[in-house]
């Protein structure tokens, strides 16, 4: 029988999605008989959409990530509240999880970036790997404070056999870096992203668009909000592409649209978004232009900053620009620019996972 990759995927914002799905596509050419089962509260459709390999999704909440108040407010005392409940009876939470993972007859683990997953693999002494550019142990030191918590986080990090960094991510590296993870099996990872096609000739056509129209992709990144889009002034000559229904004249619901995501985001003058790793990269690798509001209290976003800074035309945003729909002059002062990026980093996992695999089979 071949081998079972078992994947966790948190459903704390797509963008751990957009990382694990081009690794999983790129790992099914080099192993085309490998079974995989993806565990995730995502959508069995926005798996789907990314996820283009025969996989089955069993609904799972892996992790809590952090709880949120909006894509751009975390609700610390929830959190916390959430953490603590979670970590009531560790030890047999740990239990049961290495028991499901021996009933699924899993091979191996990866998880992006849900550390129960790791835990009961290590317990039932199942190879196991955490891929992301964050980690929970940092995220929650960062809001809740150092504590036994916190460390019994990180020690599931620290006893995987590798934790695979993608590039724009957290340091991780000890104590001299801005957080203290200091994990010893740290692998550094080139970017990954999904590379969308250009198709704005065909989406002009199939929107009636003249070529001198403006597409601007709305994105907040998967975490559930609403923006509201109905009150924004209108600028002449652009075109929003949203998630939901507005009632704005010049709004058009993306969902409707014969195009993936990635290809939209490749097709659009400019993305409108939060920090993250998925809208930062993959609109870095398309050569389009990011317009993002500040998340100054997200420890993840100076990396993120940094990196698309040195990548790609960016400008940063007030809150209250967003809300009110303020994008005339930022939009005036953004270009695309051509493709610079190359994102290796998916090949470059998908050989260390295929490396991984039981030897007669990989």
């Amino acid at each position: 029988m071949p081998p079972h990759l078992l994947v966790s995927i948190s459903g704390h914002g797509f963008g751990h999605v957009a990382q694990t799905a081009p690794v999983l596509n790129a790992l099914y050419k080099k192993c085309p008989q490998l079974r995989i089962t993806v565990r995730s509260n995502v959508a069995t459709s926005h798996l789907r959409s990314r996820i283009r390999v025969p996989f089955t999704h069993l609904q799972s909440e892996g992790d809590i990530g952090m709880l949120m108040n909006s894509p751009l407010s975390v609700d610390v005392e929830k959190s916390r509240a959430a953490y603590h409940a979670f970590h009531a009876d560790w030890t047999a939470r740990v239990e049961s999880e290495a028991q499901l993972l021996k009933s699924l007859h899993a091979d191996m683990v990866l998880s992006n970036v849900g550390y129960l997953p790791l835990a009961g693999a290590q317990r039932a002494g199942i190879p196991n790997a955490a891929l992301c550019s964050l980690n929970w142990a940092d995220i929650y030191r960062h809001y809740c404070g150092d504590s036994a918590l916190t460390r019994q986080i990180q020690s599931c990090y620290a006893h995987a056999d590798a934790f695979l960094r993608a590039t724009p991510g957290m340091k991780m590296t000890g104590p001299s870096a801005e957080f203290s993870t200091g994990l010893s099996n740290l692998v550094h990872v080139a970017p990954i992203a999904e590379i969308g096609e250009n198709r704005r000739d065909e989406l002009n056509h199939y929107l009636k668009l003249s070529g001198e129209e403006k597409l601007v992709l709305v994105s907040m990144g998967g975490i559930q909000s609403r923006l509201p889009v109905e009150s924004w002034p209108r600028i002449d000559g652009v075109r929003y592409l949203v998630q939901r229904q507005t009632n704005h004249p010049d709004a058009i619901d993306f969902e409707s649209l014969p195009l993936n995501f990635s290809d939209l985001l490749a097709s659009a003058d400019a993305l409108l978004c939060k920090p993250g790793y998925g809208s930062f990269v993959e609109a870095a690798c398309a050569g389009v232009p990011v317009i993002y509001v500040g998340r100054p209290d997200w420890p993840e976003s100076p990396a993120l900053i940094e990196w698309l800074q040195q990548q790609g035309d960016s400008l940063e945003i007030s809150h209250d620009a967003l809300i009110n729909g303020h994008l005339e002059a930022p939009l005036r002062k953004i270009a695309r620019r051509p493709r610079t990026v190359i994102p290796t980093g998916a090949e470059q996992v998908a050989c260390w996972i295929a490396n991984k695999l039981p030897s007669s089979y990989a």
